[in-house]
């Protein structure tokens, strides 16, 4: 029987997921699409207990029975598909190690760089406009259509029945990241990182832009020097950025208690 349930994949990747396959900003059209993700070896059995800052509430006891990692590719796609069919399932996502793609760009977010090959979603279509000339460049006021897709997808899943999901779903994210390198730390409290830098992102309606050579890049340095994903925050539109904010305010809440840091 598929799920009705909203995935906290889903909203998450398109909302700190999207647009980052950009990051060098090349003006051109879409690549195709990336291999799928290599498997990861499975980290040691014996693990010492993570320091947890945010830890998940508990599961109900009934429920979902949860299949291994490297079988689950069948239950998130069933997931996914039940909830938004199997059209937007195919417009979206990534068919394969969806939750290791997840796990890895959410580790990637708050860091100056974010593999496009690793991201659960797919690129935004369409080219990335820009207007002015050589004495000022600003992005293009089209691009935000571009994400307005991504956007609406994300304001129709409520943030309580997906932080509902995430937690029943949540020992695969938990795997994923040890096996991912970290093998005493905890997946939520990365994930709630990743949220906090995403809110931090600067609000600038039209951000100046300069190209040194081919790729563009933010004008002014601080913000150039700013995360992957602030960056990809900017870069979708002052209009978008704030919509896909509040929806991540919501979701920590739900997660913390709290809409944002202490």
């Amino acid at each position: 029987m598929k799920s009705p349930l909203p995935w906290l994949v889903f909203v998450g990747a398109l909302a700190i997921g999207t647009g980052v396959y950009f990051y060098y900003w090349r003006n051109a059209s879409v690549p195709e699409s990336p291999p799928p993700v290599a498997a990861v070896e499975p980290a040691p059995k014996r693990l010492e207990a993570p320091r947890i800052l945010h830890p998940v509430p508990e599961a109900p006891a009934a429920g979902l029975a949860l299949p291994p990692l490297a079988s689950s590719d069948s239950l998130i796609t069933e997931t996914v598909t039940g909830l938004f069919g199997r059209e937007s399932y195919a417009r979206f996502f990534y068919p394969e190690g969806l939750v290791r793609r997840f796990v890895a760009t959410i580790d990637n977010l708050p860091r100056k760089t974010a593999a496009g090959r690793l991201m659960p979603v797919k690129p935004v279509p369409g080219i990335f406009v820009v207007t002015g000339n050589e004495k000022g460049i600003e992005l293009g006021a089209e691009n935000a259509l571009r994400y307005r897709p991504y956007v609406l997808a994300m304001e129709a899943v409520e943030a309580k029945r997906l932080v509902a999901t995430y937690v029943r779903l949540y020992p695969l994210f938990q795997t994923a990241y040890q096996e991912l390198g970290y093998p005493q730390g905890y997946f939520n409290d990365r994930l709630v990182q990743a949220i906090d830098d995403l809110l931090a992102a600067p609000d600038i309606a039209a951000p100046r832009l300069a190209q040194p050579k081919v790729l563009y890049q933010f004008a002014d340095a601080d913000l150039e020097d700013r995360s992957a994903g602030q960056k990809m925050m900017m870069r979708m539109g002052i209009g978008n950025a704030a919509r896909v904010k509040d929806k991540l305010r919501a979701i920590r809440r739900e997660l913390t208690g709290q809409l944002t840091a202490p």
